[in-house]
Parts: structure tokens; sequence; C-alpha cells
């Protein structure tokens, strides 16, 4: 073994040992698993006309949507694939929603075994803020209940919301997908139009938002909602006050729903639909699901630029942490405006509703910040290279840009340019989607060699601005 394998081996090894790199290596085998079995014939409805390397890359690309809760799709769910098959990506997306380590951590716990710490730091950098240890033993058991408890609850309410003409054979299978779907902010559909055709049942819809914004919010605040609802019906009085990770993720939330359905209103769908009443529920339906779950009522290509460009900003920023959202998360963003106010003001600490943030913490979210945007950059470079030759001559670079965003934040949104993709250009997004998934920051702490610094060089300043 030579000098370099030997140290690039070394240092697989390191990363590996490393919480993130323990949680790539569960992921990555998620969707390897994944794409085997959505590679088999018996996942299609019909053969594939396809070569063999684009039916190996559009299962890869599949199965990596379907666990990174994306809900891009080279294939249409409805008619390219069958029930076997459907089920398969609706098991992914309800593992992917959670983590595959949840299932394990919980399973472990059922039979009596102690988690590993490394299961618990892993953890830890997905679902909580706080101490891995000491929240994840609390709040294991009763997440998986919570999350089975929503998803089960949509499904029955959106298995009686169904039209009364719907095929009754297929209608309890509808409902459960949608439901995990929704709430695990997939954005899979088992229509091909996604919710286009479903855009006039009105109570559907309503539980599709429903389970949106809740899989959106994160499972801290859900636990933190759920406690005070339980005091309110006990009618135990808490004087505890709510927790700025909570108010924050609220606020921001609502705002950007708000921001967002007001500027869609204004900006108008170029005619798709008329009346006041239809252009608020597609505006607010559009905002809620373009920040996470990727469903759409709308043809997205269709939309004017100003409205591609407001749902680009909303999937960027995507959820809130804890969630099966994807992006920067709200509370970065507010962390964000936070700094650069008081950056304005000259004042050195970063507040947020009383509270002083820590600096460790503002800097943290400045580097996620400043690796997103310069994965997204890099993205929006690869896809226009590898999208010259397509069928018409190029790629725009607005649907460019948006299918980059789209796979980032693991919303699902397309303009129509994810089903003609090269290969090259599908290969970039399987690598988009499960970066936006695990955080740019937890893979760019693994693939970076950690090295302490041992020498502090001299100071030396430069001209800004």
């Amino acid at each position: 073994m030579s000098s370099y394998t030997r140290k690039y081996t070394q240092l697989f090894i390191r990363a590996m040992v490393r919480p993130e790199g323990y949680l790539v290596a569960t992921f990555a085998g998620l969707i390897l698993i994944g794409a085997c079995l959505l590679a088999l014939p018996a996942a299609h409805a019909s053969p594939e006309p396809h070569p063999y390397a684009h039916r190996l890359v559009n299962a890869m690309f599949t199965s990596t949507s379907a666990v990174c809760v994306t809900g891009l799709t080279v294939l249409d769910t409805e008619h390219d694939y069958s029930r076997f098959g459907q089920l398969v990506i609706l098991v992914l997306i309800q593992c992917g929603g959670l983590g595959i380590m949840t299932f394990a951590s919980f399973a472990a716990q059922l039979l009596g075994q102690k988690i590993s710490f490394r299961s618990q730091a892993a953890l830890h950098d997905v679902f909580y803020q706080q101490t891995a240890a000491g929240q994840f033993r609390r709040h294991l058991r009763w997440l998986v209940i919570l999350t089975l408890s929503i998803e089960s609850v949509g499904a029955v309410l959106l298995f009686r919301a169904l039209p009364a003409d719907f095929p009754r054979d297929q209608a309890l299978f509808t409902a459960v997908f949608h439901a995990v779907s929704a709430f695990c902010n997939a954005g899979f559909s088992t229509f091909s139009d996604s919710l286009v055709g479903m855009s006039g049942q009105v109570p559907f819809m309503a539980v599709i938002v429903m389970l949106i914004v809740l899989g959106g919010l994160g499972y801290s605040v859900l636990f933190e909602l759920l406690r005070r609802a339980g005091d309110r019906v006990t009618r135990r009085r808490n004087f505890a006050p709510w927790s700025l990770n909570t108010r924050m993720v609220l606020t921001t939330s609502g705002l950007l729903i708000v921001w967002g359905m007001l500027f869609l209103y204004l900006a108008g769908f170029r005619g798709q639909t008329t009346g006041v009443g239809p252009r608020v529920g597609h505006a607010f339906f559009q905002s809620v699901t373009a920040r996470t779950a990727g469903f759409n009522t709308l043809d997205i290509a269709a939309l004017p630029t100003c409205a591609l460009l407001m749902l680009i900003v909303l999937m960027f920023i995507g959820g809130s942490p804890g969630s099966c959202a994807g992006g920067i998360k709200t509370t970065s963003l507010a962390i964000w405006v936070a700094r650069m106010r008081a950056r304005l003001r000259h004042r050195e600490d970063v507040t947020v509703a009383g509270r002083r943030i820590p600096v460790d913490l503002v800097r943290r979210t400045g580097l996620l910040i400043g690796v997103a945007v310069v994965f997204n950059l890099l993205g929006i470079l690869v896809l226009s290279i590898s999208e010259m030759n397509t069928a018409t001559g190029h790629a725009p670079l607005s649907d460019i840009l948006f299918e980059q965003i789209s796979a980032f934040g693991t919303v699902g949104l397309s303009t129509g340019l994810t089903p003609v993709l090269s290969l090259a250009g599908k290969c970039w997004i399987i690598l988009s989607m499960f970066v936006g998934r695990l955080g740019p920051l937890t893979v760019a702490f693994l693939v970076l060699e950690h090295k302490p610094d041992t020498v502090r060089l001299p100071e030396e300043r430069l001209m800004v601005g």
C-alpha cells in the first residue's frame, strides 16, 4: 500500500468514526438499499426503455429523493412505478423523514440495549440543539409515537376527504401515502400532476397544509406545543415562558408564510386561476409548500419570473431545526438578520427577543449560510455546463437556478427540468439533495480534516467595501 493510499484510508476511517461520518454513512446505506429495490423489475409498472446505466441512475435518483424527502422525480410515480415500487418509496420517505438511526435506536431501546453515544451524538446533530444524551433519551420514544400518531390522524382525515367517486381500492393507500409524504415534507404524490387535480378539494388540501406545517416546525416545537396544550386541557397553570427556539420558529415561519402568500398573490399566476378566492388559496398553498414540501397546485413552469424568484428564496430558507425540511432553516435566518442589525448599530452582542445569542452559534450560522451559498453557486455552474446539450440547445438559467435550490432545500418543486436532465445533471442533483438533507456543515466537517491551530500568524488589515 502506497503512502498516499495509506494516508487517505486513515482519513476515511477517522471521518467515519466521527458523529457526522456515522450520520452520512447511515443515510448513504439506506439510499443504496432503496436504489437496489427500485431497480428491480417488480418495482416498475412496465419495463423501462432506458439504457442500463440510466436505469440505475434513475433508481438512485428516486431513492435519494425519497430518503432526503425532496420529491424531485425523473419518472412518473403514478404510472411508471408499480404498487410495490410506490410502497418502497413510502418506506424510504418515512425512514428518511425520521432518520434511519431513530428507528434503529428505538428498536435497540425496546430490546433493552444501550444506545451508543455515537448514535446519540449523530441524532443530536439532526434533531436537537441541546445536549444529545439527555434530550435524546427523554424524547426518542415520544418522537416516534408523535410522528406515527400525526400521520395516522392525517391519513384518516385524507381518506374521508377524498371525493366520493375516488376508486375505493386506491383510497386507503393514497391517503396513507400523502399523509406520510406531507408530514415528512417529501412532496411525492401518487398523482401524476402532484396536487393540481385535487386543488379544488378544499378539505383534502387543508389536511395537506396542516401536515406540512406540523412537519416543518421541528420536533422540539411540537413537544412544547403538545405539553402546553396538555396543561391547558388539565387546567394546570404553566408559569414557564415559551422557549426562545419555539418563539423564533413560530414567528419566522408565520411571517414567511404570510409574506410569501402576499407576494405570490400580487405577482399573479399568468391566467392559471381567476377570482380572488382561488388566487388566495393557491398563493397560500404555494407559500407553505415552497419552504418544505414541494407539492404544487399550479404549473410551476408557467409562473412569472418574480414568482419563481420568491419561491427560490422560500426554498433556500426551508423549514425549522429538528424538522424533516431542508434549507438553511428559519432560526438561521433570524440569527443572521439579528447579526446584521447588531453590526449596523455597532453592537457586539447579537440579541433576539431579549436574549443574547452565543458567539459560537452566531459564527456557526454565518458559516452555514456561507457554505450553502457557495455550494449552490457551484451547482448552478455545474448544471449550466451539463445541460448545454438538451433538446432545446441549453437549459434556461432560471430553470437551472430553480432546480438547484429546490434540490438543496429538499423541496421538490420543478419547472420541468428534472425529467430531461442529462446523466451528469442527475448525478449532481443527487449530490445536492444528499448535502441539503444532511446539512452543508455536516458534510463540510466530514470532508475537511480537523486540525487544531498550533501557530498564530501576525495580523494585518485589508481594505473592504
